[in-house]
């Protein structure tokens, strides 16, 4: 029988997510997201905070909770409950090693928190930590978020644990293995949709200029995709998502694209949203809901969203190779 070691952890990383469909659920939990400085950085300070609690606070969370009501599952909100499942898939997947180390979950925004469960790692005896974001593609806004969190953590205990942090695993081979079958099994289940688009999560473009690398990253995991499905960029194009605000986000935009799609005589869109490690508002909502509508009213007629690979054995395997890889000579 293999056994635990309790002196090692990996800490999987998710955004997060408010704790009930409700406007009174949403609002502290989008002041923690919006106001933190990765995930939005204008300045000076004093005056995003007034535009959010102003402005954002008091009209944001009952839209946004309505939208968390459309996909909200019997167990609570699905990037949780997926997540969870999730953590429980890698530990069964790397119980097999010897002195496999503990698999243990957190959120960036909301519960369980980085803190808190760094914490308990600690008092537990935690001595070598390895944290996964699960974010495919870096960025500042999410796996930075994740490692600023980190490092708050830290500062609170007096005798911190070792840690390790992987920043990325864009083109990791088992991860992008799983994707590719996914798609693969998805086209023999259902027939291949006319076009795949790939959907990442947007940033601002000027976050790039600065110097982030999210954009080398998704046309990375883009052009490694394709080459797994055997499809061109024209059959297999690249889209963001999930933009706000006034200034230019990453393009080209996912609703225009499946707006444009449906224009040039696409009636069957598979979309795909390789950004995401489970599914979410931004995709079961923003995705399978509001997109598959732009492409009706623009006159496609089927915009099939290809499921994230959740809880799934291919995405839990991936991960713990990703986990072994880091911690081989722990």
């Amino acid at each position: 029988m293999t056994e635990t070691r309790r002196d090692r952890a990996v800490l999987l990383v998710n955004l997060g997510t408010p704790s009930a469909p409700t406007a009174s659920a949403l609002r502290p939990w989008l002041a923690e997201f919006l106001g933190d400085e990765r995930v939005i950085d204008i300045r000076p300070r004093w005056w995003w905070w007034m535009i959010l609690h102003g402005v954002i606070l008091r009209l944001r969370p009952a839209r946004s909770a309505r939208a968390y009501r459309a996909v909200w599952l019997p167990e609570g909100s699905p990037l949780q409950v997926l997540s969870e499942k999730l953590s429980q898939a890698v530990s069964e997947a790397l119980a097999g090693d010897t002195a496999s180390p503990r698999v243990v979950l957190a959120m960036r925004y909301g519960q369980p928190s980085v803190a808190d469960t760094i914490a308990q790692l600690s008092r537990d005896g935690v001595r070598k930590l390895l944290v996964l974001p699960l974010y495919p593609q870096y960025s500042a806004t999410s796996t930075g978020s994740v490692i600023d969190a980190v490092a708050d953590a830290m500062k609170r205990l007096r005798w911190p644990p070792e840690i390790r942090t992987i920043n990325d695993y864009h083109t990791h081979p088992a991860w992008l293995d799983a994707l590719a079958d996914s798609v693969a099994a998805h086209w023999q289940t259902h027939g291949r949709g006319e076009r795949l688009l790939l959907s990442f999560h947007g940033i601002p473009e000027r976050y790039v200029r600065l110097g982030d690398p999210y954009l080398g990253h998704c046309h990375a995991t883009a052009v490694a995709l394709r080459e797994r499905l055997g499809v061109t960029e024209a059959e297999a194009p690249l889209s963001f998502q999930s933009r706000v605000g006034r200034e230019p986000w990453l393009q080209p935009y996912t609703d225009e694209t499946v707006r444009k799609l449906a224009g040039e005589g696409v009636r069957t869109l598979d979309v795909i949203c390789p950004g995401f490690a489970v599914d979410c508002l931004e995709t079961l909502e923003e995705i399978a809901i509001q997109n598959d509508g732009f492409f009706r009213e623009a006159g496609g007629e089927h915009l099939r969203y290809v499921p994230a690979l959740n809880a799934s054995p291919a995405h839990a395997q991936a991960l713990a190779t990703l986990i072994r890889d880091y911690t081989q000579d722990w």
